[in-house]
């Protein structure tokens, strides 16, 4: 009988490690001057040094050094006054040079922590990360095989590289054992990497784009029986690319391996591919221990040593945490919980505060840019931000708000703007979309809606204001949704003797 998570949770404790790695957004690579843009033609952002050509001497970025210590800093990790690179040595295709330059036994940043919250069902609970290691690395060359069903390399015909990504600034942070989680692991995980996600865009040293593979999540989990004292055999779930299949590669994780351990078998310490599809994970490759890597100094460059005026200059610039300024802005803006954990999760967060900076009501840029703006973008599949600029949200709520639009026309005049019509301003124009607030205008539309809803003009006379509701929709109505309603309920009441 194969075992669910809830039953496989009452018998086994999980530990979670979590390995990230995180591109950075320098403009040249680790060690050498070539550019990094994504997306450009395979194997045109390449040269001697990232290539691994005989005589070819790497020279360490500067850039890359600064944004791995401010990520350490963000970490509360200590900087090491010394570290240094080594060749770890493998023979994959992916680095032509058959060695990858990292940082093994001294890396930059170490001793550092992370506290993450998450909902459980003893209310809200912290639960603290602690952080191995931060360490610089070059990212590997990008396999493409193809001829096979799976665009693995089993069943393919052939296989193309693609050396553009080879020698890319990369970060790995590792976490040490996470204990203690129990059924909340695959929420712990999630949660870590997202915060983890909001630092690294907070420091602005990578764009933490998890579907382009800029920011991807090793999951390292094992189970033991409860209160065995003992750790499993661990299986490592390489390059897991959103929250959702974090969460769902660890559910996967535990279902598997107790499965397996229920019918006797044991757990093979191996790398393992996350299946979107299905949310299990099956074979990698058997894992490598250090040693199999045959890691030493590397020759060709000189240690880092971090002069400590610079460390603490680094300091200076570190921004708010995330979490602290979340905290603040839902104590300034007045959010309730589960509005504010709406923009974090959309996130629009930075959007809607910069809508505001504008001058724009919290409120309504929350609601403009969570409510009728995405879901545009939800049917186009695109982001909120790439179908219009904030300057011209905050245009528009500005407008409400001085009583020159409804938010009926609001809505017309953002739905010009999205199809390219212009500013709001243009489309206004354009459109004739300008609230009718002449009170002559709007007495004759009263008149003919007393007219037409006789019964109910005299139920309001006779003290029904509610009732008013009709006869303001019927105006509403017959000026195209242009009339400044609340001057037509003034004007209504006033008109009917109340």
């Amino acid at each position: 009988m194969s075992l669910n998570y809830d039953q496989v949770i009452e018998k086994y404790e999980p530990t979670l490690g979590l390995e990230v790695h995180v591109e950075l957004n320098t403009k040249s690579k680790m060690f050498c001057s070539c550019a990094t843009e994504f997306g450009a033609l395979p194997n045109t952002q390449t040269c001697p040094v990232c290539l691994g050509l005989p005589g070819a001497l790497p020279v360490v970025n500067k850039r890359a050094i600064e944004s791995t210590i401010l990520i350490g800093l963000a970490l509360n990790c200590s900087i090491a006054p010394y570290s240094r690179f080594a060749r770890k040595n493998y023979f994959y295709p992916d680095m032509p040079k058959n060695f990858q330059t990292s940082q093994y036994d001294e890396p930059i940043c170490v001793n550092g922590y992370l506290d993450v919250q998450i909902q459980t069902d003893e209310g809200d609970k912290t639960f603290r990360i602690e952080i191995e290691r931060v360490h610089m690395e070059e990212d590997t060359g990008k396999s493409l095989h193809v001829g096979g069903s799976t665009g693995r390399i089993h069943g393919a015909e052939y296989s193309l590289l693609d050396y553009n990504r080879a020698g890319i600034p990369l970060v790995e942070i590792v976490t040490k054992i996470v204990p203690d989680t129990g059924k909340y692991a695959p929420q712990v995980a999630r949660a870590y990497v997202a915060a983890l996600r909001d630092i690294l865009r907070g420091l602005k040293v990578s764009d933490v784009k998890m579907e382009q593979g800029s920011l991807r999540c090793d999951v390292n989990l094992s189970l033991a029986q409860v209160n065995s004292g003992k750790l499993g055999t661990r299986s490592e779930t390489k390059n897991v690319n959103s929250l959702r299949s974090v969460e769902r590669a660890v559910i996967g994780e535990v279902i598997r391996q107790a499965n397996r351990l229920e019918d006797g078998e044991r757990i093979i310490q191996e790398t393992r591919h996350f299946l979107e599809e299905s949310g299990q994970t099956r074979p990698g490759r058997s894992k490598e221990q250090a040693e199999d890597y045959r890691y030493f100094p590397e020759p060709d460059l000189v240690p880092v040593v971090p002069d400590a005026k610079w460390i603490e200059e680094l300091k200076k610039i570190l921004p708010e945490k995330p979490a602290d300024r979340r905290k603040r802005l839902q104590t300034t803006w007045s959010v309730p919980d589960k509005e504010m954990a709406a923009m974090v999760n959309a996130e629009l967060l930075d959007t809607v505060e910069e809508t505001v900076l504008l001058g724009a009501d919290p409120t309504k840029a929350r609601s403009w840019w969570l409510g009728e703006i995405s879901r545009i973008a939800n049917d186009r599949s695109v982001l909120a931000t790439e179908l219009i600029s904030v300057k011209d949200v905050a245009q528009v709520i500005a407008l409400i708000t001085k009583g020159e639009l409804t938010d009926k026309l609001a809505r017309q005049v953002v739905e010009g703007v999205i199809a390219g019509e212009g500013s709001p301003a243009d489309v206004i124009t354009k459109r004739g979309l300008k609230v009718v607030s002449d009170d002559s205008q709007l007495m004759k539309a009263i008149i003919d809606a007393v007219a037409a809803q006789a019964e109910t003009a005299q139920r309001v006379r006779e003290g029904n204001i509610p009732a008013a509701g009709a006869l303001i929709g019927a105006v509403m109505k017959a000026t195209g949704g242009q009339a400044d309603a609340a001057k037509v309920r003034e004007l209504l009441l006033k008109h009917l003797g109340q």
